[in-house]
């Protein structure tokens, strides 16, 4: 019988907690079989390509109760070759308490004609959103339950007698998004400076309200990745995510399977201001 050498060890380790907290094990699940079970209920047309995100992402302390959310993402498509969004994001976080974090803010993106099913016109959206993050904690399991409520005027493009596009008003939509997520600490207990960890989620997107026409369900997105704590206030994180859409026709399906290098950065600036 082979004996584990101490890495191997504490690996098995690592997997075995995972395995017995029911909430990771179901979030793994779900990352792992989300894109598979959509798949097979939708057997239209899917467009499966290769997208890489570079993103930024800061919640900068202001006072005891307030903080400032800043968010930029770099979206390519067929790798990281040409457009296929930027997303810049800010908002007003309010602490409730350390575990509870309420946001409102709003946001600027800029979709671009990409992949195999484009839009006809790149479009700007303007977003105003609301958000509930509840955090709590079991053993090296960190968990994050997100609820976020977007409210989306959508750039309508038509072609020109010159065949250039011509804004013709905005159209509106709701949505509605939820995240579950878990940080897990590998080499430490604790998410502190140099800590080597794994990080999964599950989001999925709903359309609500007037506008949906055929997509009440909007997209899911599993990810899961591998981080280093650079510093207290500071993570940086290489991964990888599946974005699974369905367009507003209900017909049309994008299977993106999407690169991400992520940087966390969260300034304090009352310390600062002191």
């Amino acid at each position: 019988m082979k004996i584990p050498r101490n890495d191997e060890l504490l690996t098995l380790t690592h997997v075995n907690m995972f395995l017995k907290n029911k909430h990771a094990a179901l979030l793994l699940l779900i990352i792992l079989l989300s894109p598979i079970i959509t798949m097979a209920q939708n057997s239209r047309v899917v467009a499966n390509q290769w997208n890489g995100w570079a993103m930024y992402f800061g919640n900068h302390k202001l006072s005891k109760k307030f903080s400032l959310h800043t968010e930029y993402q770099w979206r390519r498509s067929d790798v990281v070759i040409n457009w296929q969004q930027s997303l810049t994001r800010i908002g007003l976080d309010y602490n409730v308490n350390d575990n509870v974090v309420t946001t409102a803010g709003y946001g600027f993106i800029t979709t671009y004609a990409y992949g195999e099913q484009p839009v006809a016109f790149t479009f700007n959206e303007h977003r105003v959103w609301e958000q509930l993050m509840l955090k709590n904690k079991s053993g090296r399991f960190n968990f994050i339950h997100r609820f976020r409520l977007e409210h989306r005027w959508l750039e309508q493009l038509k072609a020109g007698g010159d065949g250039n596009p011509v804004n013709n008003g905005y159209l509106y939509k709701n949505r509605a998004r939820y995240m579950f997520r878990v940080n897990i600490p590998l080499n430490k207990s604790s998410m502190e400076k140099g800590v080597l960890f794994i990080s999964l989620y599950d989001e999925v997107f709903v359309n609500f309200g007037k506008n949906v026409n055929l997509n009440i369900f909007d997209q899911n997105r599993a990810y899961a990745a591998l981080g280093y704590q650079i510093l207290k206030n500071a993570n940086i994180q290489l991964g990888y995510m599946n974005q699974f859409i369905q367009k507003s026709d209900g017909v049309h399906l994008e299977s993106n399977n999407t690169l991400q290098l992520a940087l966390t950065y969260n300034f304090d600036f009352t310390k600062k201001q002191k």
